[in-house]
């Protein structure tokens, strides 16, 4: 039965942190993703910050759904229009993201993101400037 959520802040690191999100085009794959995630209801945007090796999220997922309805979607979407774009722009960038680990033979993030719920608005304030210590 899907859970109801709290927002939560998420960090999401690319593979061996490499620069993959100094690329423009990468940027806009998550940008893709995360409109299409609020488009269809799967979950609310706060905030977010794309670094050139990780993300951070600031976000709840949506009533009635499950972690890997929303986030598992997010990864794999973005997994695959990361090795589209690579493999049609350069012939040797899918290489850094070789794994071959039985269920997978790409990947480009980090099999153990961190994910805190955010159950007072302090610890939300922590993440984007605000200050105070309400319940959300």
């Amino acid at each position: 039965m899907p859970l109801d959520y709290y927002p939560e802040f998420l960090t999401a690191t690319i593979l061996r942190w490499q620069h993959l999100l100094a690329d423009d085009k990468c940027k806009q794959i998550i940008l893709d993703s995360l409109e299409w995630l609020v488009k269809e209801q799967k979950c609310t945007v706060y905030a977010f910050v794309i670094m050139p090796n990780h993300i951070h999220l600031l976000w709840k997922i949506s009533d009635g759904f499950t972690r890997q309805e929303v986030q598992g979607a997010f990864f794999n979407f973005t997994g695959h229009e990361f090795k589209k774009y690579l493999k049609e722009n350069n012939t040797a960038a899918p290489e850094e993201h070789y794994v071959d680990d039985g269920d997978r033979i790409y990947q480009f993030w980090e099999r153990d993101s961190l994910s805190e719920r955010m159950f007072y608005t302090a610890f939300y304030s922590t993440k984007n400037g605000i200050h105070t210590s309400k319940p959300l």
